[in-house]
């Protein structure tokens, strides 16, 4: 310092680096906030896709056919309870017989061919809602047979086309929305297919999962983290729950059709086997969730509880477990989300069976939403395409729906410290 000055501190060279440090943090946030539009951006062509394609899988081509039920001899025997039972009566008097009639009449013979067969049951389903249609005239609105649909959609059936112009132009055949779709089960026919089938299926398979894996999986974590002795055996459980949490899901199918179908032949395709199997695949994910959960409580809550003169296991329960409880349900949340959508493990124990009628229970053949879009966007027929974005519409509502409250207990549980 010769001349009196301080030697400057912010050379050019350092002023160089020092905006080059800059320019790379900008990149880097334009990096960041580019990832964040392009995930936003394929997310938001997934769903402007999925739901442009699945509003016509909840509609259907109906024709409409007047008839006078006040002139037929129907009537509903009061003794009747089941729904089955009331259809059979129905049919027995000649139901089917009176709405092919009153087709004929109104749409003409060509017309009258497309009716699907089931239409008469449909007309049943009406009546038994609302005896009184039996006093009056009405016009019920009967599903078309698929080749009608195919044709009035342009999709195909160019020999039907016409017809389909013809009877759209005089107010006889539209798009109608078939709330059906919700309440039904699996058909042949695309214009008589539902979801309800795999959709209780689904909810069934999910109890059953959840009651396993959760209990036994955040026990497991409380064990191992609180209780287990560090040593080669823990060690050894460790890994190898760290392994299970990674190893493909077709691999639990493959141990679900080996032992539970081995132990329990007839439930094949039962919610209960496809239950356990899955529990087995969502338990490792919770229990390394559940570790880190607990992990993550603070030593100070135990030392403090333990001076207090809580026992260990009152440390446990009352303490460490309600703290670590969010971040437990984060993990069952992550788990149940895998499971839900999964199809190869369910596929292995024959959940992906035709089934034509919602389950009654844990032990009734049912299959899966996953494995019904599976089976539908196999079909040749192209009436099933709608009907397969309707279903994924109604996975993802579903999901949406489990992963709401499972967030929403894990924020009623949550505290802070």
């Amino acid at each position: 310092m010769t001349d009196g000055h301080l030697p400057p501190t912010r050379t050019a060279a350092f002023e160089a680096r020092l905006k080059k440090r800059y320019a790379a943090e900008r990149r880097f946030k334009l990096a960041g906030l580019g990832a964040i539009l392009f995930s936003i951006t394929v997310l938001a062509v997934l769903l402007v896709t999925m739901t442009v394609n699945g509003v016509g899988g909840f509609q259907r081509a109906e024709l409409a056919v007047p008839v006078d039920f006040s002139d037929t001899p129907l009537a509903l025997d009061p003794s009747l309870s089941r729904r089955g039972d009331k259809i059979q009566s129905l049919e027995r008097q000649g139901l089917p017989d009176i709405i092919e009639a009153n087709a004929e009449k109104a749409l003409g013979k060509d017309g009258a061919a497309e009716i699907s067969s089931d239409a008469w049951r449909v007309a049943a389903d009406d009546i038994i809602v609302n005896p009184g249609l039996l006093e009056r005239s009405v016009t019920l609105n009967l599903p078309t047979s698929k080749s009608l649909a195919s044709a009035y959609s342009s999709d195909g059936q160019v020999e039907l086309q016409p017809l389909a112009q013809r009877l759209a132009a005089e107010g006889k055949l539209a798009n109608h929305l078939d709330l059906g779709f919700l309440s039904r089960a699996d058909a042949t026919n695309p214009q008589m297919v539902g979801i309800w089938g795999a959709l209780k299926g689904s909810i069934l398979t999910m109890i059953v999962t959840l009651a396993l894996a959760f209990p036994i999986g955040v026990l497991a974590a409380l064990y191992l983290e609180e209780y287990a002795p560090k040593n080669r055996w823990t060690d050894l459980i460790e890994v190898s729950i760290n392994n299970l949490a990674a190893v493909p899901s077709i691999i639990f199918g493959l141990l679900g059709l080996a032992v539970f179908l081995g132990l329990f032949p007839h439930y094949r395709s039962a919610p209960l086997i496809g239950g356990l199997t899955l529990a087995l695949m969502t338990m490792p994910v919770i229990v390394i969730s559940g570790r880190n959960a607990i992990k993550a409580v603070p030593p100070s809550i135990r030392d403090g509880a333990l001076a207090v003169g809580a026992s260990p296991v009152q440390v446990v329960f009352h303490h460490v477990l309600p703290l670590a409880l969010p971040g437990i349900l984060t993990g069952t949340i992550i788990g149940m989300a895998r499971a839900l959508g999964e199809t190869a493990p369910l596929l292995m124990i024959g959940m992906r069976a035709f089934v034509a009628t919602p389950p009654d229970g844990f032990t009734s053949p049912s299959t899966v939403l996953p494995v019904q879009i599976f089976l539908w966007s196999d079909e040749i027929d192209r009436g099933f395409v709608e009907r397969t974005s309707a279903a994924i519409i109604v996975l993802l509502v579903f999901l949406l729906v489990m992963n709401g409250l499972a967030i929403y207990l894990r924020n009623r549980f949550e505290k802070k410290w």
